[in-house]
């Protein structure tokens, strides 16, 4: 029997990269992981992310690659042997508030990035490609709750028009050489090893010094708060299925997450919006200290609600979120003190 060629993981170092990771090896699978080790975001706890792996060898097999996604030899070169592999994307330059202040990262990983990684896909004949999109294309929507099926034709960061702009790309991809692509529009992910550039970990290390921490939109912003575990589950039954053409796909009214290709577009999120201040209560009760805060008007590029229509994600995959805000936010309580200390 011909063994099932290893998965190849871009940004196995970051976030959620690393949390599919820890899935895959667990359940035996040969994982080729690449990332930057940027210093966006903490080399350090990128560092400790892939540690954390280590107790996993056993079950699986994690072959690391130091590689930055823009340059496109290195890409290459570390999927060397990978024909016929399944891909997960996660790698990108992350973050609306980042893209304000430093755009060019977000040309070069993102746009140039996805690039060479299509390409890949292309040459090394990819069983499939999963990629993360993120809730933030859809701008200056404001119906609730963001279906794939609205017009994302409005951004309102940069962060946001480069992950559409990968959508679409994917989807040429897809068209010109039957490459198998499907996009996963990331809601809000929390938990464990989380992004130190999010709430979680910026309102936790405030709560905690005794800093005041800004709250933008006065507090008023709802988002769909989605913990790791979920995300990774829906991710990993994802890249599982291949996505293939749509038979009842209509040229006449196209259902833009869909094609005639083998491409497919999905939301990944909770489906239940929070409140920032219930967010920041919740904290406050599992810290058990108070915060202040610093009301701010809303930061450019921010919308001010997101809400996962996550009916398609459910039906075909049967993704159903099972983690409520407050269990969530105690495992990451009781991880961060775990990881950073009692006072971070």
């Amino acid at each position: 029997m011909t063994a099932r060629p290893p998965i190849l993981l871009t940004g196995v170092a970051g976030f959620i990269g690393s949390q599919v990771a820890r899935h895959l090896l667990a359940r035996g699978e040969r994982v080729v992981g690449i990332d930057s080790l940027s210093d966006y975001g903490g080399r350090a706890i990128k560092e400790d992310r892939l540690a954390s792996l280590d107790h996993l060898a056993a079950k699986g097999a994690l072959t690391f690659h130091q590689v930055d996604i823009a340059d496109g030899a290195a890409v290459t070169a570390a999927a060397a042997g990978l024909a016929g592999c399944t891909i997960i994307h996660l790698a990108a330059q992350a973050g609306v508030r980042h893209s304000l202040s430093h755009p060019e990262s977000y040309v070069q990983s993102n746009l140039v990035g996805f690039g060479h990684i299509l390409e890949l896909a292309r040459t090394l004949g990819a069983a499939h490609l999963v990629f993360a999109s993120s809730s933030s294309v859809y701008g200056a929507n404001t119906s609730m709750p963001y279906a794939t099926t609205d017009a994302v034709g409005h951004p309102v960061s940069l962060y946001a028009a480069t992950k559409r702009a990968n959508e679409l790309m994917a989807h040429s991809y897809a068209h010109l050489y039957g490459l198998p692509c499907t996009g996963l529009r990331f809601f809000t992910v929390y938990g464990p090893w989380g992004r130190t550039d999010m709430a979680p970990h910026l309102f936790t290390r405030a709560i905690l010094a005794g800093d005041p921490i800004q709250v933008f939109n006065r507090g008023r912003s709802r988002r769909d708060f989605t913990y790791i575990d979920d995300i990774v589950s829906g991710v990993v039954a994802v890249a599982d299925r291949p996505a293939a053409p749509d038979p009842r796909w209509n040229p006449d009214a196209p259902h833009p997450g869909r094609s005639h290709a083998p491409y497919r577009l999905y939301n990944i999120g909770n489906n239940s919006p929070v409140e920032l201040m219930t967010f920041i209560a919740t904290l406050e009760e599992l810290l058990g200290r108070k915060a202040t805060m610093e009301l701010l008007p809303p930061q450019p590029g921010d919308v001010p609600a997101t809400c996962a229509e996550i009916a398609e994600l459910e039906s075909e995959f049967g993704f159903r979120p099972a983690t409520p805000l407050r269990e969530g936010l105690r495992r990451y309580v009781e991880w961060y003190r775990g990881y950073f200390g009692p006072r971070g």
